[in-house]
């Protein structure tokens, strides 16, 4: 059974592409939310509401200068996310190597 998402959650945080581009936008430097959101094709205020789900999940930090907003990126939380994806390594090792034995296999006939 799938656990329910939760509030703050780094995996629920990520689990959109949106998300996931928006972090990858950040990993050159802190941007201004309007940067943010030029690449997508929605509006800023539903760019924000995505920017509060990172907040929330302190993916990001925000930081105030007069009327504009800059965002940064926060990896700490990503180790969460880094640690559970590696914990897979030496299953898809396996099957790589599995994979690789069968292509030997069928090219040297």
């Amino acid at each position: 059974m799938a656990r329910p998402a939760r509030k703050h959650d780094v995996f629920d945080a990520v689990a959109h592409p949106v998300r996931r581009r928006i972090l990858v936008l950040l990993k050159d430097g802190t941007r201004p939310a309007g940067e943010l959101a030029a690449p997508f094709r929605i509006s800023l205020a539903a760019v924000s509401q995505h920017l509060k789900v990172l907040r929330e999940a302190e993916l990001v930090t925000e930081e105030r200068h007069g009327r504009q907003v800059l965002y940064s990126i926060n990896p700490r939380p990503l180790r969460d996310l880094y640690e559970w994806a590696d914990g897979f390594g030496a299953f898809w090792n396996q099957k790589l190597d599995a994979l690789e034995a069968h292509l030997d296999r069928k090219h040297r006939r």
